[in-house]
């Protein structure tokens, strides 16, 4: 399969996706997120769990925190 096809495959997603914020780049950041919502469930203070994840992920501590904020924003589109 190629890239023009799952991207066509795909489109009305992809284009779904567009129109929420979504960036491609925000796929990697998934299990860092995932890591610091389990932490702060446990109990865990932000400043620890940023500076847990930067070391963990090899990103500035003001990485974390912007991807903490992106991921936290609501997504409205009124055709999603």
């Amino acid at each position: 399969m190629t890239l023009f096809e799952i991207v066509n495959f795909n489109k009305e997603l992809l284009n779904r996706l567009i129109r929420v914020g979504f960036r491609p780049e925000d796929c990697k950041w998934v299990e860092l997120y995932s890591e610091y919502e389990r932490l702060r469930r446990d109990g865990e203070k932000v400043t620890y769990i940023v500076s847990l994840l930067s070391e963990k992920y090899h990103v500035c501590e003001r990485k974390v925190y912007g991807i903490i904020k992106r991921f936290q924003s609501d997504c409205t589109s009124d055709t999603v």
